[in-house]
């Protein structure tokens, strides 16, 4: 079975784990998600678990870094210099940001590249724009979508809250049914305090992530992993499949 579920609102990339978002108008949707979405984070280097990543979680003005610059050298669109909150343009890979990160967080912090991302559960992110809606109504402010660090907004034609949890076990085609990217939903999105934080401010609204508890058990939106290659575009239309 085959079912409309809307088509793409807006796409974005990560290209360093928890900075700044970067929305972009196309992309391609590879088997490690969309090219440089996050191929780099900081990590700990005091932390040996299994998630040594520093995050906004734990440094919420990480989300006012922003990643600037193209490097020639790579196929994929990775940075070559962030942007401070303070505007100060420091290499990437230099001492001087790992050294400014390292004092904001009070320990050692190290940069890491992998190339096939450094993802927490799948390699795309996506959400309902009816999900955004729906928290917009009941926490009464505009809820942007970088709060929740996807990949994919889709918009859907009931603009349902929560919608895309329906979404689990089936496959996304974007664009072309026979040669669109397909993305298989795996499993809906369980959040963290990352989504309190404005992206613009990185000032916490705990008001948020207790909304989210209450309506949906702390879960917006779905991970899921690419089963076929192909490419993305604002307002490509999106049907699922697998779903009686």
């Amino acid at each position: 079975m085959t079912i409309q579920a809307g088509r793409v609102r807006e796409l974005f990339l990560h290209p360093v784990k928890s900075m700044a978002a970067t929305a972009v108008d196309s992309s391609w949707l590879g088997w490690h998600g969309l090219p440089g979405d996050r191929r780099y984070a900081f990590r700990r280097s005091t932390d040996a678990s299994g998630f040594p990543w520093l995050t906004a979680s734990r440094l919420p003005e990480l989300l006012l870094y922003r990643p600037d610059g193209r490097d020639a050298s790579s196929e994929e669109p990775l940075p070559t210099h962030v942007r401070t909150p303070e505007g100060l343009r420091l290499e990437l890979r230099g001492e001087e940001l790992r050294a400014e990160l390292s004092r904001r967080f009070s320990s050692e912090v190290e940069l890491t590249r992998i190339d096939h991302g450094i993802f927490d559960a799948a390699s795309v992110s996506l959400i309902g724009s009816g999900t955004l809606l729906g928290l917009e109504r009941e926490v009464e402010q505009p809820m942007d979508p970088r709060r929740f660090r996807p990949n994919i907004v889709i918009e859907g034609p009931a603009l349902v809250p929560f919608g895309e949890d329906r979404w689990v076990g089936g496959t996304l085609v974007l664009g072309d049914d026979d040669l669109g990217a397909a993305v298989s939903v795996t499993m809906r999105d369980l959040r963290c305090v990352m989504i309190n934080l404005n992206p613009d401010t990185a000032t916490q609204d705990p008001s948020i992530m207790r909304t989210l508890v209450r309506l949906n058990e702390n879960h917006a939106g779905v991970y899921g992993t690419v089963v076929r290659e192909g490419p993305l575009s604002i307002g490509q239309p999106v049907c699922l499949r697998g779903i009686r």
